[in-house]
């Protein structure tokens, strides 16, 4: 999977959350701060929770670790086909060869069915877990966030 991909996917997963980068908070100055103070306190609150939690939601979500490795192919019809054919030439002659390729065939575009699922569900996983990896730090941050504001007198919701 492409490093595009996984940004797609976790910008996806982010919007599905209902989660935006920057504008998820109503705060609201209980101490009659200004406009100005207000847009000071929330770029500090901003860094000191980017600090905090090492989580940044304004830069490119990136993938913790890398996608699972593609394993290399394995079976297929053709290769099930040769096999079988040789196999069944040697037991049986030409009309062992003949059964052998059309077994072979379908055990080997079996091999390959499966490993396409096993490959499919692995990378399903960890796109699940990268997805979850980003939600956990999201809401880190955001309590982080939020705490720093309120400690500064405003209301978040």
């Amino acid at each position: 999977m492409s490093i595009n991909r996984v940004c797609l996917v976790l910008l996806l997963a982010t919007a599905w959350a209902g989660q935006s980068l920057a504008g998820d908070f109503f705060v609201y100055p209980n101490e009659g701060q200004n406009k100005e103070q207000q847009e000071m306190d929330e770029y500090q609150c901003y860094g000191w929770a980017k600090d905090e939690t090492g989580f940044d939601p304004m830069a490119t979500p990136q993938a913790t670790e890398p996608p699972p490795p593609q394993e290399a192919k394995k079976g297929g019809v053709g290769r099930g086909l040769m096999r079988g054919a040789a196999v069944g030439a040697i037991v049986d002659g030409s009309d062992g060869a003949k059964k052998g390729a059309a077994a072979g065939g379908a055990i080997g575009g079996m091999r390959r069915a499966d490993q396409n699922r096993r490959q499919q569900q692995a990378q399903q996983q960890w796109e699940q877990e990268q997805v979850a990896q980003y939600q956990e730090n999201r809401n880190r941050y955001d309590r982080a966030y939020s705490a720093c504001l309120e400690a500064r007198g405003y209301t978040v919701r």
